[in-house]
């Protein structure tokens, strides 16, 4: 098997002599505006896939479809020329999902964007039902501590200390079991 970086290199590497070929010999009337996006070949480099995208409406990507698999023999050919290959991968055209995608993400964002601006829309002019800070600080006119509220940690801290000043309280079992 070869190693990852290889199968990289080649991919690339068909990816530049796809496009150059498509751009430079193929004179395919059915050969709309193709990209090619990306190119992945597998560890045993004997079979790549090359991902493009069609600018144009579902005809147009059928028809370029149609015009890739036609020109597939010519493809390989340039590439296997180009690459020096021991074997050259076979070429499987496949129309790249991404800028489907990208389309679906920016529809999400524009009704995110527009419930944003309702609910902005919704909120002009209000209060809150309380006061905007609801809470007590220590820095507030007329704030006391009332003993109802105080916790259970700084209450059990209270009564530790308490014990430890007043001696020996017999919680201990040890020095209780020494004594008897």
């Amino acid at each position: 098997m070869t190693d990852n970086a290889r199968a990289r290199k080649l991919a690339d590497r068909i990816q530049v002599v796809v496009a150059e070929t498509l751009d430079r010999r193929i004179k395919d009337p059915r050969l709309g505006f193709v990209t090619i996006t990306d190119a992945r070949v597998t560890g045993d480099l004997r079979e790549a896939t090359v991902f493009y995208t069609v600018y144009g409406d579902d005809e147009e990507r059928a028809a370029s479809a149609a015009a890739l698999e036609s020109a597939k023999g010519v493809l390989r050919s340039e590439v296997g020329r180009q690459t020096g290959v021991r074997f050259t991968p076979t070429l499987a055209f496949v129309p790249d999902a991404l800028p489907d995608n990208a389309r679906t993400i920016e529809d999400l964002l524009d009704k995110a964007r527009a419930k944003d601006a309702e609910v902005r829309e919704v909120s002009t002019g209000k209060t809150y039902a309380g006061d905007a800070d609801p809470y007590r600080k220590p820095d507030d006119e007329g704030y006391e501590e009332d003993p109802a509220e105080v916790t259970g940690a700084e209450a059990a801290d209270a009564a530790g200390a308490a014990g430890r000043a007043g001696g020996d309280d017999d919680t201990d079992d040890t020095d209780g079991a020494a004594a008897k």
